[in-house]
């Protein structure tokens, strides 16, 4: 019996009797990062890693009732009916792990999502040893091909200067966890004044509280003057988009931050002004020298390009299969539970 199934649920080791990420509501759930995709309601009782906790209680509390999250850290083991359950970094956002399950001597690792650049907030990609890795494939093609975070970093801070050299407010879409952190450090050396849409100022309020060193932000409120906002730095989810919400900036360029932006014509169908393809999964690349280092003889491969990736693992001889499942794109999401304005 393979030490972890792909069920109607989710991803289930029957050994140790839960779920890995499941989208369904289950009675034991293993979660990977707080991202709506991977992180749902309605299950019995939750492990991630600390730094997803506070996550888990903003977006996943239902009537104002909490669920029941245990944490760990990095490398603490848990044993879940006999089952060796550990937590590792995945380098997506903060808090990411990946879930590595040993039993009877055989590992299985599931990635959840991760990048490989270490983005200074999220943790470094920690490649496990295992006979079975279960890999995302978001961006697995080969056109996938990131800069490096300092030069990506760089062209923010010359677009926002060239905005306020003109008098416009930079408004920045950015996923409210993840991206928007990390532009918080891209652009703290400016010294610049950070405003934030409320869905991005709840995650940062609940990172914060868990001990994270993030940059000051203010709030977006109903009452916050127009002219206070020209000129500044604005960050905001993809929800904001093409809302109400943006009208209060009369003169404004939109950059868009996702990994999308890396083809061109994306960045002219939203109508943007500066596309920058920054992503928080791994690239072509990243992808490839992650599956490689684990060393694993068989890999699945989840959302994303999965049929490109499969082929390509199965070229070099690593056996390698397609796995449907209903994680999706964060790169895109437009909002979760606790976001607001």
């Amino acid at each position: 019996m393979a030490l972890i199934e792909f069920t109607d649920r989710g991803l289930y080791c029957a050994s140790g009797q839960f779920y890995i990420d499941p989208w369904r509501p289950v009675d034991k759930a293993v979660i990977t990062h707080a991202h709506s995709d991977h992180a749902r309601a309605g299950s019995g009782a939750y492990l991630c890693h600390r730094l997803t906790k506070p996550l888990l209680d903003l977006r996943l509390s239902l009537d104002g009732v909490r669920p029941a999250v245990q944490s760990v850290e990095w490398g603490e083991a848990v044993f879940l009916n006999g089952v060796r359950v550990s937590l590792h970094p995945a380098g997506h956002v903060i808090g990411a792990s990946q879930v590595r399950v040993e039993h009877n001597g055989d590992v299985w690792v599931v990635s959840g999502d991760y990048k490989t650049e270490d983005d200074g907030i999220s943790g470094a990609f920690e490649p496990l040893p295992c006979r079975v890795f279960i890999t995302e494939s978001t961006f697995g093609l080969p056109i996938y091909n990131w800069k490096p975070q300092t030069e990506l970093f760089a062209g923010v801070r010359d677009w926002v200067a060239e905005n306020r050299a003109q008098d416009r407010t930079s408004v920045l879409i950015a996923y409210s966890l993840g991206k928007a952190q990390r532009l918080l450090k891209a652009l703290e050396p400016t010294g610049e004044k950070i405003y934030v849409h409320g869905a991005i100022d709840n995650v940062h309020q609940a990172l914060v509280g868990a001990g994270v060193a993030l940059p000051p932000v203010e709030r977006i409120v109903p009452d916050t003057p127009k002219e206070l906002l020209r000129g500044q730095v604005v960050i905001a989810p993809a929800s904001a988009e093409d809302s109400a919400w943006m009208r209060r900036f009369p003169s404004h360029s939109l950059g868009i931050c996702s990994g999308w932006m890396q083809v061109r014509g994306n960045m002219r169908r939203r109508n943007a002004d500066a596309g920058f393809a920054m992503s928080d999964h791994a690239d072509w690349k990243g992808l490839l020298a992650a599956i490689a280092a684990t060393g694993a003889e068989k890999v699945y491969v989840t959302h994303g390009f999965q049929a490109v990736l499969t082929r390509y693992l199965n070229e070099l001889g690593i056996a390698a299969a397609e796995v449907r499942t209903e994680f999706g794109d964060d790169e895109e999401a437009s909002g979760n539970a606790g976001d607001g304005e």
